[in-house]
């Protein structure tokens, strides 16, 4: 796919999961599928399933290394980046 498809706001925040793997990848740089399952209390292929639908909408992208597949935020998208920011918002501050 050349370009990510379009996907309606509320399809993408209206899953708990997707929140969830959203939440903590705007925390951390990249992380790989089975570290991203874990953190956010997901099995392997519902958090797979996840990204992919992340990925089609542009929020996040992989790279590989071999069979290991690292997710982080698309950093070219400004859709992601609003995301991310709107993310940091709402999480209480760390003092």
């Amino acid at each position: 796919m050349s370009q990510p498809e379009q996907t309606k706001l509320d399809e993408i925040l209206s899953c708990r999961g997707r929140v969830r793997i959203l939440m903590l990848l705007s925390n951390v740089m990249e992380l790989n599928i089975s570290e991203i399952a874990r953190r956010v209390g997901l099995n392997y292929t519902t958090a797979n399933r996840h990204l992919i639908e992340l990925e089609n909408a542009g929020l996040v992208q992989q790279k590989r290394f071999g069979r290991i597949r690292i997710y982080k935020f698309s950093d070219a998208n400004s859709k992601a980046q609003a995301i991310k920011r709107l993310v940091k918002e709402w999480q209480p501050n760390k003092a």
